[in-house]
């Protein structure tokens, strides 16, 4: 609303002449303002439609975008006192609503994002515990898949034992798959982390199970707010007959024609 008032300022001020009405009209310094308003609101409007986006949109953004916004509403010298006020509301809501996130599941999400890896949302004191926490879900997730253990004629065993290429019972621990992994580059931000993972499966096969479970919670529920929009015009009460089958079909149909 204010990119478009600034923008048609000059259209408003002449129509507002022409006509008789007692409105006051903003002077030039209170102009000034809304430019400075508009400048500062900027980075709020694009964290708004990135986690809101019509494109999925994973939990491990979360971190970085909040980060982001509350980089941009830092205090500078030459701020006068109204964009001071305005920065100091902001980062006080932000941080009431930051309060009730999950951070333990955001960090794991966030570190497990080959875009966000190296954790620079996060401050330095806080990213080896991050690390800590994933090697403790690998090693939980490591236990789980391993088999029961079966016995086996003794001398078989030593002679598997003797042939094999590995000195240690372990081929590969929750640390070396890590550092393999930490050792990979990041990649774009437009790039999608699932088909990475997707990608790199098979180098990196004990982490990608844990990577599709945290990356796999939307960062926001507008995308099924948004679903239930669209099932909701389709469904009205001139077509209650429809069946489920049919709707999921009209639903799929809507989302590949707006994709188109």
């Amino acid at each position: 609303m204010i990119s478009r008032l600034l923008k048609n300022h000059e259209a408003v001020k002449a129509t507002l002449a022409k006509q008789k009405h007692k409105l006051t009209m903003l002077t030039a310094a209170e102009w000034d303002r809304l430019k400075r308003l508009e400048t500062l609101l900027t980075p709020c409007r694009y964290v708004t439609e990135l986690l809101g986006g019509e494109t999925y949109v994973s939990c491990s953004v979360v971190l970085p975008a909040l980060r982001h916004l509350t980089r941009t509403m830092d205090v500078s010298d030459d701020d006068p006192a109204y964009v001071v006020r305005f920065k100091a509301a902001i980062k006080k809501n932000l941080s009431q609503r930051q309060d009730t996130l999950n951070h333990e599941w955001l960090r794991v999400a966030t570190a497990l994002d080959p875009r966000f890896k190296d954790l620079r949302c996060l401050p330095r004191e806080e990213r080896g515990g991050v690390w800590t926490s994933v090697e403790a879900l690998l090693r939980k997730e490591s236990d789980r898949a391993t088999p029961e253990p079966t016995e086996e004629p003794a001398r078989k065993k030593s002679l598997l034992l003797f042939n094999s290429d590995s000195e240690s019972e372990d081929e590969e621990g929750p640390n070396r798959a890590l550092g393999r992994y930490r050792a990979e580059p990041t990649i774009s931000e437009t790039d999608c982390p699932l088909q990475w993972w997707s990608t790199h499966e098979g180098a990196h096969p004990q982490l990608s199970a844990l990577a599709r479970k945290y990356l796999g919670s939307p960062a926001t529920s507008v995308p099924c707010e948004r679903l239930f929009s669209l099932a909701g015009n389709i469904v009205q009460k001139k077509r209650a007959a429809l069946s489920s089958e049919n709707v999921n079909r009209l639903v799929c149909l809507s989302n590949w024609l707006k994709e188109k």
